[in-house]
């Protein structure tokens, strides 16, 4: 992998490997995750100048498929600084080797915080200068606004033995490959498990083979331990014409205790793909408790809130 850096971004290029891939010759969405998240921490370490935790990832949009043998560019670059955060949009494209024709894949923000002796610390202000960096800078800034009421909207919904609708459950002990050096799981890593959960959920219900076009809401709360036994949930809140929305829930906690404790929390948006790899309607789910009907309700009020922000394209079409 050859990373270029420069003060404000970083580009890694690589090659998919088969190894990347989820089903067919399509590189898992969850794969696609990890390397925005090793993008956005190599800018995160590098502007902090030491150590930096994922603390938000919003509005990941996947365009297009990622076929294995393709070569990936990554790019993350500095939209905004705050007192001890950066605001960093990543970008992945991929292209045949041979003919270098680039096309976009996915993008994303992430928002990481620096942290010295476990805590919260300061870092190097950026200045947009130029009117495309303002524009970024302000956009960003807008962003944090509908982030809070996306996280306080997602904080407020109640998810029990109430609810009816479908819901898979993953259960594995964190292995020492998922963290970084700071002891915690990498948080492309986690998004990944949320990634493989969600579409599970989403497959059961379908019957097809799914594939996530958006994600949101990502909000990292407590980190995951080297050791902690993972449970990752997901549960199916609305159906569209194409798509489902899941909610997923990541808690960890000791082997020894049955004690977990809320890490992450995220909402994908999955589509029903076809024989022919194209999106295909989907059975609807119609909600029965009341719990399953403020749920659903609560996927509609996030769609709404998406429409504030600048996702467009095949995901606004297919939610």
């Amino acid at each position: 992998m050859r990373s270029v850096t420069t003060p404000r971004q970083t580009v890694l290029r690589f090659l998919a490997a088969p190894t990347d891939v989820g089903t067919g010759t399509q590189v898992h969405t969850g794969r696609i995750l990890e390397w925005i998240d090793k993008a956005a921490y190599a800018l995160a370490a590098g502007w902090s100048g030491g150590y930096a935790v994922t603390a938000y990832v919003g509005n990941i949009r996947f365009s297009r498929p990622v076929i294995s043998g393709e070569l990936i560019e990554v790019s993350a670059r500095l939209v905004h600084t705050g007192s001890t955060s950066m605001h960093i949009q990543c970008d992945v494209r991929a292209c045949d080797p041979v003919t270098l024709d680039y096309r976009h894949c996915a993008e994303c923000l992430v928002v990481f915080i620096a942290v010295r002796d476990g805590a919260p610390t300061p870092v190097p202000p950026w200045t947009p200068a130029s009117r495309l960096e303002i524009h970024e800078s302000d956009e960003a800034v807008m962003r944090i606004g509908l982030r809070k009421d996306i996280e306080q909207a997602m904080a407020e919904q109640t998810y029990s033995v109430e609810g009816t609708a479908p819901r898979s459950t993953l259960r594995f002990l964190a292995a020492p490959g998922d963290f970084n050096w700071g002891g915690n799981a990498h948080g492309g890593r986690i998004m990944s498990w949320i990634d493989d959960a969600a579409n599970l959920c989403a497959t059961r219900w379908s019957g097809t083979p799914c594939t996530s076009v958006y994600a949101g809401g990502v909000r990292f709360y407590h980190p995951v331990k080297i050791g902690h036994v993972v449970e990752v949930e997901a549960r199916l809140l609305h159906t569209g014409h194409e798509t489902m929305h899941v909610s997923v829930h990541v808690s960890s906690g000791e082997a020894t205790s049955p004690e977990r404790t809320l890490t992450t929390h995220c909402l994908t948006v999955c589509a029903a793909l076809g024989p022919d790899g194209r999106p295909t309607p989907v059975p609807r789910w119609a909600p029965v408790s009341a719990e399953d009907h403020a749920l659903d309700e609560h996927a509609r009020h996030l769609i709404r809130l998406r429409g504030r922000g600048r996702v467009t394209g095949p995901v606004r079409a297919l939610a």
